[in-house]
């Protein structure tokens, strides 16, 4: 692997070459992906017609380059995913699809109101399928150093695809990283888990429903699906609760977490169960707490991000009838920019805490060394970086 330094100077040399330049080192990137697929025995029609045509797309590497000018929140992510609308197109597919579902269910041991809800982020349940051509989006970030060996083995994952599905190249469309079909595989996961749902000899999860519906669920089960567990729900914690303890870093089991004075939103209690499991404050100790399962873990292992979890694991409870959030979303919080989670990041590392990398994202070992921070201040150890955190850090926000 090459220093980081090493890797940040291709990086932005590569952005700064004149287009031509660009197409020209392609090519050769072009030539090098042939070799490789010839010496993995593709068919020379492949090697030729369609390793041979890939074509750069230059607005993959802006996508690539793109920094957000604001860490999204909790509440915003959460309120544009889990929509009234989405919530009603959920229950009707689930609907449509029951009896499919209930067989999926069967055999691979996931419940299809999950099934519906990774659906449902993906893709919007099938209405955005993505519109950049797959393989050249693949070929453009293999040719580029920063995550070339990844994108490598993606672009000959979707190649095999492409020749084991007799797919066409121009219907080999999704995101700009890659992704595709309803569910939103990465070709070496479409390559591995994707089957035939519909049951016609091909798998296709463009325009197969019954194909990607199955696939997911074949998925889930490869990453560890728990059969009769639930992802987890929201909890009610006690006044006195010790936030130190929340995130993932820190389980408990059930029973534990009830003798904390953890309850249902409903007051009643959690049971004595020996199942492990987190309580995750994913807005801070003002707004909804949940506690989560394995399976939790195992949609992250999907999609390593625990809004995007959460949000399948309550669009799943509402599909099936469940209520909406006990807690409210209205907790006014800090617009997060990276250059201001630098700053938080920078003030923690000059009073001794351990932040690891100053990159402008919240990791764990951020929350970490926050939760030390509001401990050693006397304030409430969340690991959220509120108004009293910035205000005690000594940080102005504009």
């Amino acid at each position: 692997m090459k220093p980081i330094v090493l890797v940040l100077v291709s990086y932005i040399f590569t952005m700064s070459l004149p287009l031509h330049a660009q197409v020209q080192s392609f090519a050769s990137c072009v030539a090098d992906f042939q070799h490789q697929a010839r010496a993995e025995k593709l068919p020379e029609w492949l090697v030729t017609n369609v390793v041979g045509q890939l074509q750069l797309e230059p607005r993959v590497l802006k996508y690539d380059r793109a920094q957000p000018e604001f860490t999204q929140t909790f509440a915003d992510y959460f309120n544009k995913r889990v929509t009234p609308q989405r919530i009603q197109k959920a229950r009707k597919l689930f609907a449509e699809h029951k009896d499919f579902l209930q067989q999926l269910t069967r055999k691979y041991g996931v419940p299809g109101q999950y099934i519906i809800a990774f659906w449902g982020l993906e893709t919007n349940f099938g209405s955005y399928l993505g519109k950049m051509p797959t393989l050249n989006a693949l070929a453009t970030l293999a040719c580029d150093e920063r995550r070339s060996d990844y994108f490598t083995a993606e672009l000959m994952a979707a190649l095999r695809v492409l020749n084991r599905e007799k797919l066409t190249v121009e219907e080999m469309q999704g995101s700009w990283a890659g992704a595709m079909g309803h569910t939103q595989f990465m070709p070496s996961a479409y390559e591995r888990y994707a089957i035939d749902g519909d049951g016609d000899g091909q798998i296709n999860l463009w325009r197969s429903q019954k194909d990607a519906l199955a696939s997911a669920a074949n998925f889930l089960k490869a990453l560890g699906w728990k059969k009769e567990q639930r992802w987890g729900r929201e909890v009610i914690l006690p006044a006195d609760f010790d936030y130190r303890l929340t995130g993932l870093k820190h389980s408990e089991v059930v029973s534990a977490w009830q003798q904390k004075g953890v309850t249902r939103t409903n007051g009643k209690a959690l049971g004595n169960y020996d199942m492990p499991a987190s309580i995750l404050v994913p807005m801070g100790h003002t707004g909804p707490a949940f506690i989560s399962y394995a399976n939790f873990k195992v949609i992250m292992r999907w999609n390593n991000s625990e809004s995007y979890a959460l949000a399948v694991g309550h669009l799943a409870d509402r599909t099936v009838g469940g209520g909406s959030l006990h807690a409210s979303l209205q907790t006014k919080t800090p617009k997060l920019t990276p250059a201001l989670v630098t700053e938080l990041q920078l003030a923690l590392k000059d009073r001794g805490f351990k932040v690891g990398k100053a990159d402008g994202i919240i990791g764990s070992m951020t929350k970490r060394a926050l939760k030390e921070f509001q401990t050693q201040q006397g304030l409430i150890a969340d690991g959220y970086p509120d108004y009293s955190a910035f205000a005690a850090l000594d940080i102005q926000l504009r």
